[in-house]
């Protein structure tokens, strides 16, 4: 009997021993994971819904269509972005309306005027239907927060603008400058902006987005450049553009002309 106690005694020993070792041994080792599973759920109508949820979210969801669908202007054509070659209306109204914002600010602020803008055409996301135009529109246009920012660009810069524009062959939204190209099209005749012949001593100020500024879509001539911010949202100024016009023009001037 004696040497059975022994026996537990000294088992029970090694169990208590080996668990203090164990839980040693586990509190040293950093936590890993050795493989995640996972599966693609796809979201359709077909999803049952939960009716508290849309019983709470409802009234939001009414107040945010109510401001997006409000009315602010009337489009007399569909401006569409894949239709033109060197330039589209709707790229051309964009660039108009921008640069004209900008001018306006930058004239207030720091007493000199906006030459050019340019902005991209990937950043147009959508179209301009006919007829009505809400602010759902603009919304759809510009969904991203990208700000309207002005650039101080050296005449050799803006060279560098234009040839940039023609190894691109994309209908960027352009305004205030005019460039003339060889019948291929291959470099330019001439560069005006504002109606006359570019200086190439000049600084020019150049209305576009702060993603472009960055380097957003190779345009790196800008970093060469002094950036003012005018704590603008492209989106806001496609909206309040809306808002002040009645029926939207439709401009069909070239801004970029083959000879």
């Amino acid at each position: 009997m004696l040497k059975q106690k022994n026996y537990n005694a000294a088992l029970t020993q090694f169990v208590s021993i080996l668990t203090l070792f164990l839980v040693i041994s586990c509190a040293t080792q950093k936590p890993y994971v050795s493989k995640i599973e996972g599966k693609q759920i796809g979201i359709t109508n077909t999803n049952p819904q939960t009716p508290a949820i849309e019983e709470f979210i409802k009234p939001y969801r009414e107040n945010i269509d109510k401001d997006m669908n409000q009315i602010l202007a009337y489009a007399p054509e569909t401006m569409d972005k894949s239709k033109g070659e060197w330039q589209t209306t709707i790229g051309s109204l964009q660039a108009d309306i921008t640069l004209a914002t900008a001018n306006k600010l930058f004239l207030k602020r720091e007493n000199k005027p906006v030459d050019i803008c340019l902005l991209n055409h990937g950043g147009i996301r959508s179209m301009i239907s006919k007829g009505n135009v809400t602010t759902r529109t603009a919304f759809e246009l510009m969904p991203f927060e990208n700000e309207l920012v002005v650039v101080a660009l050296k005449g050799q810069q803006i060279v560098e603008m234009v040839n940039y524009l023609i190894s691109e062959k994309k209908p960027h939204p352009l305004a205030g400058m005019e460039i003339v190209l060889n019948k291929d099209a291959s470099s330019y005749k001439s560069i005006t902006i504002q109606g006359k012949p570019l200086d190439i001593n000049k600084t020019y100020y150049v209305a576009t987005n702060d993603y472009l500024y960055n380097g957003g879509d190779s345009m790196n001539f800008f970093k060469k450049g002094t950036m003012t911010s005018l704590d603008y949202k492209l989106r806001n100024v496609w909206i309040d553009y809306f808002k002040e016009t009645d029926t939207i023009p439709v401009p069909r001037n070239k801004r970029i002309i083959v000879e």
